[in-house]
């Protein structure tokens, strides 16, 4: 029987890639399920189609217009919530609790940006900040708006979070006017693909205002032009690629790049074993350890003790981590996944080796796992693994090297804030950090120290442990990105996010001009 084909959609209609053809497998059991590639696609006549077909039709409409346009799609994904978990579980190696992270992050996504489209009214357009007196006389005037650029947005997304990566690119974009041309990693690519068709099938948008691509790049990023922009979610080393591109230099296209991040949780020293704050930490640790198999951008990958209760802390995980089934995640039980590919394997067991070199493994290994419910020698696992350094320890692997799988290292610090601030920026940059404590002055310097290398620190205390989803939630309405080695991205953060896709300009003139331009009906 063939197997199934994912076409793109491109210039308004399907389209089936040409020549060799990338194979889409389940994770856990290695089996075959689609094909996928984009050879033969005209990528100029697709960015051309959604510039001038989609972004007139998105532009004509007012930020409430757009917003409804993102609930009905919000709508939709929520319509067919149970066929999207059972893709994501066969095709990502997702269990069934890990696809409704990403799915629900989804649609929460979607929901939230429609909230805001709703909040800017009949708009069209941002009016930004207040009006700027400029002469002696309230007549000469300044004031700054944004409106949306006219060329095409390229999305460019990771396999680890097929929905959700995708919604929270597109919501924004949408949002402010701008058409999507969406490229999910091929091989999780299943579940952004029916997201796709299920969207297409119920009319949600306006033609050329979404379209996909199923495969490779192509030289698509080749034919942006000084209205496009590019958001990339992978490798440093690619996002280095994309903004070196001869074109993207010559026409300034914008680039928003989230790439590696060496996150860290740092154990307060007033948190004690057995305190609430201090269970609050190891919950979190763990579940960032175990979920998506430790796939996540956000994940704690360094974890920060006293070096008087560091000892307590690896032996604390080490017992949690045991209770951490692997296997097939279609499989009743099973609490952690494979990772996605037989690269990513290959990689993430490399990586073990080499942060062992830096410390001991104390928990875990990188040899094959015999997983639950899975054929024997087949499927991309690994177990947990946790490694220690020793206090002081100069530890290089464990500062550059992130191992993006289930793998974390504890790091025993001195107990004060500077010193820990210290060790976290030797990662370079990163997504998220974050304090558990209950201690106000150390957690003022300790997050003053973290800032200036994150784009978002996360307060862990026990007043928050009942309502936080914890530091590897990306929420909508705070900025997700980070500088340095983290890409030097910002997306979401509720309006701030549709900066991106807007073009702010200044207006200078008569006052009386320019209110009637933005709508102002003061004096």
């Amino acid at each position: 029987m063939p197997l199934l084909t994912l076409r793109s959609y491109v210039s308004g209609a399907w389209a089936e890639g040409k020549g060799t053809l990338q194979t889409l497998v389940n994770p856990a059991t290695e089996e075959p399920l689609a094909q996928a590639g984009t050879g033969g696609i005209d990528m100029a006549a697709a960015l051309d189609h959604a510039r001038t077909k989609g972004g007139p039709a998105l532009r004509a409409l007012s930020f409430a217009e757009r917003g409804a346009l993102l609930k009905a799609m919000s709508d939709v994904i929520q319509g067919h919530r149970d066929e999207i978990l059972d893709l994501a579980v066969k095709n990502g190696g997702n269990t069934r609790s890990d696809a409704k992270f990403d799915v629900d992050g989804a649609t929460f996504t979607l929901s939230s940006y429609a909230q805001i489209g709703q909040s800017l009214g009949d708009a069209k357009f941002v009016v930004d900040g207040e009006g700027i007196q400029l002469g002696r006389t309230p007549r000469f005037h300044g004031q700054h708006i944004a409106v949306p650029r006219r060329g095409v947005a390229v999305h460019i997304n990771a396999f680890n979070f097929p929905a959700w990566g995708f919604a929270e690119k597109a919501a924004v974009a949408l949002l402010a006017g701008v058409p999507v041309v969406s490229k999910p990693a091929t091989s999780s690519g299943m579940v952004a693909h029916r997201i796709t068709e299920l969207l297409l099938e119920g009319a949600v948008l306006p033609e050329g205002a979404l379209s996909l691509l199923m495969g490779s790049a192509g030289d698509v990023l080749e034919h942006l032009g000084p209205q496009d922009v590019v958001a990339f979610t992978g490798s440093g080393d690619t996002g280095i690629k994309i903004r070196s591109m001869p074109n993207v230099i010559r026409h300034s296209v914008r680039v928003n790049v989230e790439a590696d991040s060496l996150n860290a949780a740092v154990l307060g020293p007033d948190a004690a074993p057995g305190s609430e704050t201090y269970d609050f930490f190891l919950k979190d640790v763990l579940r960032d350890m175990t979920q998506k198999a430790g796939q996540k951008c956000t994940a704690i990958r360094r974890v920060l003790a006293p070096s008087s209760v560091a000892a307590q802390v690896r032996d604390d995980l080490v017992e949690r981590l045991r209770s951490v089934t692997v296997g097939n995640p279609a499989q009743e039980g099973v609490r952690m996944g494979p990772v996605a590919t037989a690269d990513q394997l290959q990689d993430v067991r490399l990586g073990i080796g080499q942060l062992g070199a830096d410390g001991r493994i104390v928990f875990g290994s990188a040899a094959e796992v015999q997983a639950v419910g899975a054929p024997a020698r087949k499927g991309f696992f690994v177990s947990p693994v946790l490694v220690e350094v020793e206090a002081g320890a100069a530890a290089p692997t464990v500062h550059s090297r992130e191992v993006f799988g289930p793998v974390a290292t504890v790091v025993p610090y001195s107990g004060s804030a500077e010193d820990a601030a210290g060790i976290v920026a030797r990662g370079g940059g990163g997504l998220v950090s974050s304090v558990y404590s209950e201690d106000v002055a150390f957690t003022s310097d300790l997050v003053l120290g973290l800032a200036p290398h994150h784009g978002r620190v996360f307060l862990g205390s026990a007043k928050i442990a009942e309502a936080s989803p914890g530091p590897g939630t990306v929420l909508p309405l705070l900025v997700h990105g980070g500088p340095g080695r983290a890409g030097g991205g910002e997306e979401l953060g509720g309006l701030r996010g549709l900066g991106f896709y807007l073009q702010r300009v200044a207006l200078e003139g008569s006052r009386p001009v320019i209110d009637r331009i933005t709508g102002n009906k003061g004096s």
